[in-house]
């Protein structure tokens, strides 16, 4: 397995993932939208190859204080090998990097295996409420 930064001839591929490991994301994520925009800001999205088909993704997001791990997704196919292990240690990589004191990330509430991933990786449940507004719509 081979991890290196997204590159526009992905585009497809990625959005393809996207669509087969999160099919109940909302309208607001649709990945055709979320990685032309993300890409305008930084470089913080990676992917994972094995034989050059993209088998898994992150992106990470960095505020100048906090960093944020979004939509890390690894192919049904592959999983239980490390992909989503390995994307993630990178994804954090680069926000050390960057000068980054503590990343968050959120997780559905009923997802009990991914929260059992990321408290293998030092994460902890915090004492916090996630709240949203979509500010495509009128408040």
């Amino acid at each position: 397995m081979k991890l290196r930064i997204y590159q526009d001839e992905d585009k497809e591929a990625l959005i393809a993932l996207w669509q087969r490991v999160f099919p109940d994301d909302p309208p607001h994520n649709d990945p055709s939208q979320v990685i032309p925009a993300k890409r305008a800001v930084d470089d913080l999205i990676f992917v994972a190859l094995e034989e050059d088909s993209i088998v898994g993704a992150v992106m990470a997001g960095y505020d100048g204080h906090r960093g944020w791990l979004y939509a890390v997704a690894v192919d049904h196919a592959h999983r239980r090998h490390g992909i989503a292990r390995h994307l993630v240690r990178h994804a954090l990589d680069a926000l050390r990097q960057l000068g980054c004191i503590k990343a968050n990330l959120q997780i559905r509430s009923d997802n009990a295996q991914v929260v059992a991933f990321y408290e293998s990786l030092g994460f902890c449940i915090e004492d916090r409420i996630s709240m949203g507004l979509n500010l495509r719509r009128p408040a």
